[in-house]
């Protein structure tokens, strides 16, 4: 695409496209998408196997059950915002309003995580609840500066939009 003026010859180029990289990611996440879903509905059917073979406490099954499929559905929540943002990525308009909606709401999700799994470290510490709650309470943090980042992206690019 070339803008001629009286003076400046100005070409643009559209120098982004879909990489590898892109399209591996966007199915990655579709197959984490799918199979949480898989997960998040037989968990509570194959949970009492699970718990008996590694022979857990009986009456532990149903707390444990609880606090992954919540888990669980939070975080096929997040991917479902993840698979959102692919489609404006693709689309080639990352800075739109959906995508700080996204980041909020992936935000909001990783929290939650972190708070169940804060509750986990209140009924039985174990360090796999310690690291998760503060690896997604970290997630839940950076999602919400990722928020701010594309609304001031979205910001600018709308002002530009503007301007000829």
């Amino acid at each position: 695409m070339c803008y001629t003026t009286s003076n400046y010859r100005v070409e643009v180029i559209f120098v982004y496209k879909i990489s590898f990289v892109h399209r591996i990611t966007k199915i990655l996440v579709d197959i984490m998408f799918f199979g949480g879903i898989l997960v998040c509905v037989a968990l509570p059917f194959v949970m009492p196997t699970i718990m008996e073979s590694y022979a857990y406490a009986s009456g532990g099954t149903a707390p444990s059950t609880i606090i992954l499929v919540a888990s669980g559905w939070c975080s096929v929540y997040i991917l479902y915002q993840f698979k959102l943002m692919f489609k404006t990525l693709i689309g080639k308009e990352p800075f739109v309003h959906q995508n700080v909606s996204c980041f909020r709401k992936c935000g909001v999700a990783s929290f939650l995580i972190s708070i169940i799994y804060f509750v986990r470290l209140v009924i039985g510490f174990t360090i796999a609840s310690a690291i998760i709650t503060v690896i997604f309470a970290m997630l839940g943090l950076f999602s919400l500066t990722m928020k701010d980042v594309f609304k001031q992206a979205v910001f600018y690019k709308e002002e530009n939009d503007w301007t000829v």
